[in-house]
């Protein structure tokens, strides 16, 4: 039994997984909170539903290549409520900065948010604003709360998954994480990772017309595909079986992981669907999917199985290999 916090209980893997069910479901998983959404789906008024979503920002370093930490504040919050099947229109800012940030770096950082507040079409309707002494915050620490609108057409029920189900990625996967770990420990690289920081709204938008066949969604960010993919098999009767020739990697951050001995499956992405739908509808929805600037590499990457309560990619060479949630430190602070 661990006494004491480490950096690794913020990284997405294990240590997340065991401090989240021991300390915060123990007290607080009651209602929607206890399938652990990225963001929660509770009724409003005249059988309406609202989304919900929270998140804080505490990304190091605050610029990276693809984005700095304003466009990720306002991607991060759109795309949690996006996924769980809901449209954003409000968004909270709540700034925390650091003694002696620079005034330019701060104006840089703000006008990203707006950037992609706009681009997002999201409203920035409250926030708050603290400074704190030198060296208790990074320069600056972002918190976001959104609210959206449900979409009638999802109805995103885990508990409907079943073997024979198709799994769907958006895009290249793990790129956020390799770019982060570039830039971060003095990675040159000539054309080296981007991250894929953007807004999945449209690519959400895309599969509405089959949201009765979509059974779940999610933004694969810390822990990565493996983090998501293990809460949705854990202790069910149904597995998950991924192809690793089907697994879309960009060149640069499949160089990366391949020269440090990382898997991109635990590499988080920030402009990513995970999707599992029914399997008539998949190559429809990918179909669809790749004609938005977002989904260009997006592909059916594996199958619901029968293999209870795992997770497992079949690899180039023909054998299979388990996809467990990291146990150590791996990539913390990515967002």
């Amino acid at each position: 039994m661990e006494t004491k916090i480490q950096i690794a209980h913020g990284g997405g893997g294990r240590l997340s997984a065991d401090l989240i069910r021991a300390e915060i479901i123990t007290r607080f998983g009651r209602g929607p909170l206890k399938d652990l959404p990225d963001a929660a789906t509770v009724p409003f008024k005249n059988n309406a539903k609202l989304v919900m979503s929270t998140d804080s920002f505490v990304v190091h370093p605050v610029e990276f290549p693809g984005g700095n930490i304003g466009n990720l504040c306002v991607y991060g919050t759109v795309n949690d409520i996006s996924v769980a099947g809901g449209r954003p229109r409000w968004f909270t800012l709540g700034l925390i900065l650091e003694e002696g940030l620079e005034i330019s770096l701060l104006r840089k950082i703000l006008d990203s948010v707006r950037k992609s507040a706009d681009e997002c079409g999201i409203k920035i309707v409250t926030g708050d604003t603290k400074v704190v002494p030198k060296g208790q915050c990074d320069k600056i620490y972002i918190n976001t709360s959104g609210v959206g609108e449900a979409f009638e057409e999802f109805n995103l029920d885990r508990n409907k998954i079943k073997p024979g189900d198709k799994v769907l990625v958006s895009g290249n996967v793990g790129d956020h994480g390799m770019a982060v770990l570039c830039v971060r420990e003095g990675i040159k690289i000539k054309n080296g990772p981007q991250s894929d920081c953007g807004t999945v709204q449209r690519l959400v938008m895309a599969a509405r017309q089959y949201g009765e066949d979509v059974r779940f969604m999610r933004d694969p960010t810390r822990g990565g595909m493996a983090a998501v993919l293990n809460e949705i098999a854990e202790n069910r009767k149904f597995g998950i079986l991924l192809d690793e020739k089907d697994m879309p990697y960009s060149p640069a951050s499949k160089a990366v992981s391949e020269m440090l001995g990382l898997d991109l499956l635990s590499s988080p992405c920030e402009g990513r669907v995970v999707m599992i739908c029914a399997s008539r509808v998949a190559d429809k929805i990918v179909g669809k999917w790749k004609k938005l600037p977002a989904g260009g590499n997006s592909a059916v990457i594996g199958t619901v199985s029968d293999m209870g309560g795992k997770v497992a990619v079949r690899t180039l060479g023909g054998g299979t290999r388990l996809v467990d949630l990291p146990r150590g430190e791996l990539l913390p602070r990515i967002c």
